[in-house]
């Protein structure tokens, strides 16, 4: 049975709603960075053993970052501008949630987005020598980010054949 077009704009809306706040947390998060990797590198504990794991990257980052806020704090001034980026970036979405048919432009752009999500990390983070691992993880977020945004684009896509047969 066919879904009504008031039923698919409220489940755009609703992936509209869960993406923007991914965007804004994601976004958010990106101002306190000292603050949270000193958080986190308590919550780790000490470093054990020469390895190379989870841990040692966290403690890496954390002292390579509070060296550089101590030395040259106006280089988070770029992470400011990433945090902004992506509250930016949310606000586009706010077409898609109003008007899912004639704003499906802006998901098409969100996937593709997400898409460069995995070249970027994978190819940026070797040369900024960023372990694999953490590669993948960053990789997670163009993954997960695009399953909100391709099921949005198939409801969208349902939703103009409903109005098109006139179906409430």
């Amino acid at each position: 049975m066919p879904r009504s077009a008031h039923d698919l704009r409220r489940l755009v809306r609703g992936l509209m709603l869960f993406f923007v706040c991914g965007l804004v947390l994601s976004g958010v998060t990106a101002f306190p960075l000292l603050r949270e990797l000193d958080l986190l590198a308590a919550l780790v504990g000490p470093v054990t053993g020469n390895g190379r794991g989870l841990a040692w990257w966290i403690h890496h980052v954390h002292l390579a970052l509070s060296e550089q806020h101590r030395l040259h704090p106006f280089l988070a001034y770029g992470t400011d501008w990433l945090a902004f980026g992506h509250l930016v970036i949310a606000l586009f979405f706010i077409g898609p949630y109003r008007d899912p048919v004639r704003n499906a432009w802006v998901i098409d752009i969100g996937l593709i987005a997400c898409a460069g999500v995995i070249p970027l990390a994978l190819i940026c983070g070797a040369m900024r020598e960023i372990p694999f691992y953490w590669r993948l993880i960053d990789c997670s977020f163009g993954v997960f980010g695009s399953l909100p945004l391709w099921w949005a684009r198939c409801l969208v896509g349902e939703l103009e054949r409903a109005e098109q047969s006139g179906r409430p």
